[in-house]
């Protein structure tokens, strides 16, 4: 990644804009998008075309001056003791209208999220998604598939990767825990202490803020480029204790929308960087907790890191243009709001798909004296059996899965292996496990 070409001064450009072909423009119907409704820097800007007969200066002017009547100013400064600042515009009242629609209050389908005897199955699965692609999204290397394996079976790290995801799975526990509690910089740190457990070159750097030190930038993959120089140490306890009671200030004067507040937190701690390590991931956790204490409950079963993921540098860009525009989080919340949409409609899409597979294994049951015997923890275990001959359970995990007692999860798989003759039992030291035929299929069309 590059950093982006910073946009012409604004007061140059007027300056130099004194001609009537500029005025001209300024007085028509442009607004702080452009034609099609984009909200671009100038990196982009620069290089599309321009309403005829004007420069792409005079155009990016234009678009400023619409902006700057429109911008909010945030309680924050940058480095240079500047204000944070952004803009409500029509895209932006759009998305927070979907999201208001989407993840908070009451859904009024009958889903697996609200229906309190599966909820908890899918809860666990989504804090085991974004505690994995969170620290994937910050070098962590193990795979999904083993460290889904680690979390689910409760057994220890084997290494600094599976300890990274392992600590994240336990800050999103923290972060549910105290949802209802008011921010504090003692719950920040003991957040980051969480999440950088036996993970950092020097563990006393675990829940202390850096101090002068420690030589902090933010710099491209290559190492080549440096992309962000954070605010002094000395600075970090007034600036996070600021952004506490901005964080807590939901009854103040100056209304600003839960998710953009939400938003802009996860922004600050990105640019503050209090941390040696780990700043990413404790502003992400942050924005989970201020989602949660703001009641959009359905964002405890979204990934917003799964996303991310997919398109890094778009995340990285989106500081980036902040940064370089009159720190404008504008190009941040919009990056933001699409960011949380894609995973609610993915949380949609992968509970519909569960729900026709769970259909499929019932279907397969008809008829035969299974019909009706199972619970839903039991029938998603035929189902995953189907696709995977031969997988092992265990008690444990099965417990973790779906939030239960050892004694229930222990009577869901005796139940399929001694009763239903659906799994095999087998010694495995002072412990059970229960492990999926190959001809599963077959078996369940000869039940009689």
């Amino acid at each position: 990644m590059k950093l982006p070409l910073s946009p012409p001064g604004f007061e140059t450009l007027l300056e130099q804009a004194c001609d009537d072909k500029f005025f001209g423009f300024f007085n028509s119907s442009l607004g702080p998008t452009d034609v099609e409704g984009r909200y671009l820097h100038w990196d982009k800007l620069r290089h599309l075309k321009s309403p005829e007969g004007w420069t792409s200066e005079y155009y990016w002017l234009a678009l400023k001056f619409a902006r700057r009547n429109l911008y909010k100013k945030l309680p924050f400064t940058s480095k240079s003791g500047t204000q944070f600042q952004f803009c409500m515009i029509d895209s932006i009242h759009r998305d927070l209208h979907w999201l208001d629609q989407n993840a908070a209050g009451r859904i009024g389908m009958d889903k697996p999220v609200t229906n309190p005897h599966t909820r908890d199955t899918y809860l666990v699965g989504s804090l085991i998604e974004e505690a994995i692609n969170s620290s994937q999204l910050e070098g962590a290397s193990t795979t999904r598939n083993v460290a889904k394996e680690m979390l689910r079976q409760g057994r220890k790290p084997k290494d600094h990767s599976e300890q990274m995801i392992f600590n994240n799975y336990q800050a999103m526990q923290f972060i549910r825990e105290y949802k209802e509690e008011k921010l504090t910089p003692a719950m920040i740190l003991h957040l980051h202490r969480i999440l950088t457990e036996a993970t950092l070159d020097d563990a006393d750097k675990a829940g202390q803020y850096r101090d002068a030190d420690d030589d902090i930038h933010v710099v491209a993959a290559s190492g080549s480029v440096s992309l962000h120089t954070p605010p002094e140490a000395s600075e970090l306890p007034e600036r996070v204790e600021h952004l506490c009671q901005f964080a807590n200030d939901l009854d103040g004067k100056d209304f600003i929308h839960p998710v953009i507040r939400s938003i802009i937190l996860h922004f600050m701690i990105g640019y503050d960087h209090p941390f040696v390590d780990g700043n990413g991931r404790t502003a992400r956790a942050l924005f989970y907790w201020s989602m949660a204490n703001q009641e959009y409950w359905l964002m405890e079963f979204i990934s917003i890191s799964r996303i991310i993921k997919q398109a890094p540098a778009q995340y990285g860009r989106a500081y980036l243009y902040t940064e370089t525009d009159d720190n404008d989080l504008t190009y941040f919340i919009i990056h933001q709001l699409e960011v949380i949409k894609k995973a609610i409609n993915a949380l949609h899409e992968h509970l519909e798909r569960k729900a026709l597979e769970l259909h499929d294994v019932e279907k397969k049951l008809d008829g035969s004296v299974l019909q009706g015997q199972l619970n839903h923890r039991q029938l998603a275990i035929l189902r995953h059996t189907l696709d995977h001959p031969n997988a092992i359970y265990n008690i444990k995990e099965h417990q973790a899965a779906h939030k239960i007692t050892y004694q229930t999860a222990r009577t869901d798989l005796l139940k399929l292996s001694d009763q239903f003759r659906i799994l095999s039992k087998r010694k495995y030291g002072s412990s059970f496990i229960f492990v999926a035929p190959p001809d599963l299929g077959q078996k369940l069309v000869d039940v009689e």
